[in-house]
């Protein structure tokens, strides 16, 4: 591999088109001199100080920084030889024993008794063939599941071996309801099983931790290797790599010059089922580098930073710790499962190991690649997802921000068609690409930003909000409502999404649960959710309902009362970041608020409300742990429907700070509507609530279709 001659470290700043003599320097091919001399250097010294690069500098032509990064990635190459290398040798010796254990086994089967002539039957030789059977099995079963991973992300078979059957483990307790909880039911049936709140979040992983031997762990680390050398040349190679969409400017990779340059034994671009998203983007975050390594590594943390991408996370084994301090050289293997924020599209589900290196000081490289099970592929859910080299550089700023460069690449197989309204927006690559994870990185850390500020503001808190103290537990209860309602559109307890007859073509999905987190009401929820598209910007769409002016129009629960904003907190620089408690005029129940957050970037929008009553808000608003205030938030997701503005819709702008700007014209907007139908725990889903949670629904859509003056879609 080879660097840039220019900026090696500068994570492809591929935006900066201002120098172009600068940029034809970049990427520099060494001559065949140099790099004799460079190896002839190395063989004497793999670690040259500052005198001695210089001195290679001023014989070679070269500058410093290339002498640098040329002996670094000589370095991990031969690194990596050398893992290789003792990979083999482990497999030698394991093909050895394994002949050796056969013709053990074969030489006691013939084995005659010197006394009688007759088979030996001693109770030592009995317990003696059983073992070894019992190891011959077990090397067996290693060396086919090693050979199978290892040939397909190393790119060559490691062993000839003749191909050893599968061998069934009755232990493995594997059912279709481990991975389940991510299709769409669809029949007349209304009687919803009924599921505890309290159930698992993660699925049965079909492998214990303690299964790991050291040769996966050797196997895992050469993957994890192989995966960051990728990513690195991803991050900092621009044309003919990456190119940009004439559409809108988004980097897209060129199939034909990655098949070229990183050429793999099973190349799964030959598959005309399979469909590659891959995409590359950068952007300043307002936090500092090690901070953002650590919420990356931390699965509880990745979550907190992507509850809208985000909706399940878990470390299944840590392969290896890393430098203590900077997490450099940490390696996990990692589950978690990405979503759309409608429950018409599937989720994807990743088994892969996360690969942590620190580059240079204050610079990091971050790297995903899949680790897939052969026990898990079997029950792979609606979409098959396979995770290339992807993931993030990440370099310190002067001001404490950072520079982030995100590249995501995946694999998709989709086994069942994908909904017609976010076709385009899957297609595209928008959904789940790097201008989705980017701007959402950018928007949470603005707002853990906001949660550190201690000082107040009269116009943000309204004069309502006393202290520091309550405006973080304020932010702290929204942010868990938040998170709430993205937990509501994907269950991860195994709920499934019944579709009911909804009315006027509007097609209604329905699930039923039983609540018994301390965070929600106690009682049987209903949670209904539709999806619509609607040809208005999605900058229109989140200002029409983040607007409490404009909420009469569309909440049929407010009966066309006004609304009065009554404490007011921003939490990020786009105005429409901002968290809001909002009080109804003209209504009997005086002692209930509305506690509502906002939130837009680039890639789309949310308006999330919940009524809390008057005592809740007071102890949120003094300071005090807001944790076990019940929630049940409903609300809106908005985004771009992937199609490309030709300047028809509304004629919305399309400033770069506009949602899906330059994209769509149009929106797809998800209305999520949540109510507590009984507080009995057998509660059944009744025609009554069926009726109630459709009229709900219907209307809404109604409303807001006539406000934006779009009846007929």
């Amino acid at each position: 591999m080879e660097y840039g001659s220019g900026g090696g470290g500068s994570g492809g700043d591929h935006h900066d088109s201002s120098d172009p003599h600068r940029r034809k320097k970049r990427y520099h091919r060494h001559t065949a001199h140099q790099i004799q001399r460079l190896e002839a250097m190395f063989k004497e010294f793999p670690h040259p100080d500052e005198k001695q690069r210089l001195q290679l500098s001023r014989e070679l032509g070269l500058a410093p920084r290339q002498i640098k990064f040329w002996f670094q990635n000589r370095r991990t190459q031969m690194k990596a030889q050398h893992e290789r290398a003792d990979n083999c040798a482990l497999r030698a010796e394991n093909d050895k024993i394994r002949c050796e254990n056969i013709a053990i086994r074969e030489a006691l089967k013939n084995v005659i008794c010197p006394s009688c002539g007759g088979p030996p039957v001693g109770e030592d030789s009995y317990f003696d063939e059983q073992k070894l059977r019992m190891e011959n099995v077990h090397l067996k079963e290693e060396l086919d599941r090693v050979s199978c991973i290892a040939s397909k992300y190393i790119g060559r078979p490691i062993s000839q071996l003749p191909p050893v059957q599968p061998i069934h483990i009755s232990s493995l307790d594997l059912s279709m309801a481990s991975f389940g909880g991510q299709g769409m039911m669809t029949g007349p049936s209304l009687d919803l099983d009924l599921l505890s709140g309290s159930s698992p979040s993660m699925p049965n992983l079909p492998f214990q931790a303690t299964s790991f031997t050291d040769m996966d762990k050797s196997l895992m680390a050469d993957i994890a290797g192989n995966a960051m050398d990728e990513l690195i040349r991803l991050l900092q190679t621009n044309e003919p790599l990456w190119m940009k969409s004439t559409n809108d400017g988004i980097e897209v990779l060129d199939l034909e010059s990655y098949e070229r340059i990183f050429p793999r034994a099973n190349n799964h671009l030959k598959n005309p089922n399979v469909r590659i998203e891959a995409s590359r983007d950068s952007g300043v975050v307002i936090m500092n580098g090690l901070a953002l390594v650590d919420m990356f590594m931390d699965p509880k943390k990745w979550v907190e930073l992507f509850p809208t991408i985000v909706s399940r996370a878990r470390t299944i084994e840590v392969i290896s710790s890393g430098m203590l301090g900077n997490q450099s050289g940490s390696l996990q293997l990692m589950f978690q499962e990405l979503q759309v924020l409608s429950p018409l599209v599937p989720t994807r589900q990743f088994y892969f190991l996360r690969f942590c290196q620190q580059i240079e000081q204050g610079s990091w490289a971050i790297v995903d690649v899949s680790y897939d099970f052969p026990q898990v592929n079997q029950f792979a859910s609606q979409c098959r997802s396979h995770r290339l080299p992807s993931g993030c550089l990440i370099q310190d700023m002067p001001n404490g921000y950072s520079k982030v460069t995100w590249v995501e690449h995946v694999e998709i197989e989709d086994k069942t068609p994908t909904h017609r309204l976010y076709r385009d927006l899957i297609y595209s690559g928008l959904a789940f690409g790097a201008q989705r994870w980017l701007p959402t990185l950018q928007r949470m850390c603005e707002r853990f930003a906001c949660l550190m500020v201690t000082s107040t503001s009269t116009r943000d808190l309204g004069g309502v909000i006393p202290s520091p103290d309550g405006k973080r537990s304020m932010m702290k209860l929204a942010q868990r409502m938040v998170n709430n309602f993205c937990a509501s559109i994907n269950p991860s307890n195994g709920h499934q999404w019944t579709t009911l007859s909804g009315l006027n073509e509007i097609e209604v999905r329905a699930t039923l649960y039983k609540s018994t987190d301390p965070g929600q009401p106690n009682g049987v929820v209903l949670s209904a959710a539709t999806t619509i598209w609607l040809p208005v910007s999605p900058q229109n769409v989140f200002n029409f309902f983040s607007d409490e002016r404009s909420r009469p129009q569309w909440d049929v629960l407010s009966h066309g009362n006004a609304v009065q904003e009554v404490a007011h907190i921003a939490n990020g620089s786009h105005p429409g970041n901002c968290i809001s408690v909002l009080r109804a005029f003209n209504t009997n129940q005086n002692n209930m608020l509305i506690l509502q957050e906002s939130c837009i970037d680039s890639s789309g929008s949310l308006v999330v409300y919940c009524p809390v009553d008057l005592p809740a808000i007071n102890i949120a608003m003094s300071g005090e742990d807001p944790s076990y205030i019940p929630l049940l938030p409903s609300g809106f997701t908005i985004s771009p429907d992937g199609r490309p503005d030709h300047g028809h819709g509304d004629g919305a702008s399309t400033s770069s700070n506009t949602a899906g700007s330059g994209r769509s014209a149009a929106s797809l907007i998800t209305i999520v509507i949540q109510i507590l139908v009984s507080s009995l725990p057998s509660a059944k889903m009744s025609p009554e609530s069926v009726a109630t949670v459709n009229n709900l629904i219907s209307s809404t859509v109604q409303q807001i279709k006539a406000a934006l003056n779009c009846p007929s879609c």
